[in-house]
Parts: C-alpha cells; structure tokens; sequence
C-alpha cells in the first residue's frame, strides 16, 4: 500500500535533480554579480585615496636607469566561458608579479614583467587546479612572461593616463609569440603606474580552450597587468 508514496517520492527526487541541473548554472552565474573592472592605472589605490595631481613632464635624467616593480603590482587573465548556456566572465589574477624597465632619455628600452602562474586565482578553487595543471602545466612551466622587444617613447606623464603602444614577446605555458600590448601610464610622485592588456588566443600557445560538456571556455581572451614601477 506505500509503494505509491515511494514512486511520488522518487519522481519528485528526480524531478528536483533535473532542475538543479538545468538551472543550477545559471543561478551560480547570476550569484556571481558582474566580473572585476579590467586593471587599470585609473583605479582606486587600495588604501582609497587618489593620487596627488601631477604636472606633465617628459622622460629626464632623473629618470633614466633601471626601475623594478613594486608591491601593490597585479597581473591575470580575463576570459569568458559558457557554463550550461549561462555566460559567465572569469578573471583570476595574483600579486607575485616581479620585473624590471630600463629607461634611456624619453625611451623604454628595455623590460621584462614575469609572473607566477601557480598563484593566480578565479572565485572557484577548482577552476583555478585546473587552470595551473590541466592548461598551464604550472609545475613545467612555473612562470609567465612578457618582454619588450622595441623601445618605446615616453609620453608626458602626469596623474593623467598617457597611451603608448608596445611590442613584445609573450611566454605562456613554454610558448612564446609576438604580441602588441596596449599601455597606459601615469606618474604619481616618484614612481610610475602602467597597466596594459594583450589579446589572447590560446591555441598560439598550443594551449586547448577548456571543453568539458557542461562549460566551455572561450579560445580568446585577454592578458591584463598593472605594475607600479620605483626607481632602483
């Protein structure tokens, strides 16, 4: 006499098992909220404050030698995927970000951005295990890069972003290719802020877009970084 219970019981199971699956991945995109503004010099410092208004003023020979990057630096990656049909934007980013820039008269000459791969994190750990395992193969190759290949003229820098175009070589996962690098960069008293982006397509790097049937990850995206720069 109960076997009808336990059949609406098991249906109704069923039943809720089918929804989660179909609308789970949507929800969880939805809870997210919208993905973290690209890094940019124009961002709010982390203590909030804006930087004090500078006057413009060329490359000099105060400035001219070698300039490391500082602490506060980031650098990451910014890509969409499809989760279930749900859309979601995935940024993983870290602060283990190290370099140097050479500066001779009103010209970047020389520079070099590495960053440690295993570091960078998303919202999703298991995202991330993947990410530095399966894609990268972070404990092979532990580091990415980026190094100038042509000198670049120095704009006037002042508290307001300056637009420069670069050209370099990217290192991701063992590969390198040319690249163009989009820049902008702002003096704010005795360092220099530069935040850029590079488009990315991850099968120039022999890099596969992540298929696993229930999400998708997009062949293209977007390498972002902001480094602060102090005079050695």
């Amino acid at each position: 006499m109960k076997r009808p219970w336990i059949l609406v019981a098991v249906a109704a199971i069923a039943i809720l098992a089918a929804l989660a699956a179909i609308f789970g991945p949507q929800l969880y995109a939805q809870s997210q909220g919208p993905a973290p503004e690209p890094l940019s010099v124009s961002s709010p410092s982390p203590s909030g404050s804006a930087a004090a208004p500078t006057s413009p003023s060329t490359g000099s020979s105060n400035d001219a030698g070698t300039w490391n990057v500082a602490s506060g630096s980031q650098a990451g990656y910014r890509i969409d995927e499809v989760l279930n049909n749900a859309n979601v934007t995935v940024v993983g980013r870290t602060d283990q970000v190290s370099g140097t820039a050479t500066v001779s008269g009103t010209q970047l000459t020389a520079a070099s951005i590495t960053v440690d791969v295993a570091s960078i994190a998303t919202d999703s750990g298991n995202r991330d295990n993947y990410f530095r395992g399966t894609v990268m193969k972070a404990e092979t190759f532990p580091t990415a890069s980026f190094t100038l290949t042509a000198p670049v003229t120095i704009p006037a820098l002042s508290s307001a972003p300056a637009a420069v175009d670069a050209k370099g070589t990217l290192e991701l996962a063992g590969q390198k290719r040319d690249v163009a690098a989009k820049l902008q960069l702002v003096r704010d008293g005795a360092k220099v802020s530069v935040s850029g982006s590079i488009d990315l397509v991850l099968a120039d790097f022999g890099i596969s877009a992540p298929d696993l049937g229930f999400v998708k990850v997009e062949n293209t995206g977007k390498v972002e970084f902001l480094v602060h720069l102090e005079k050695a």
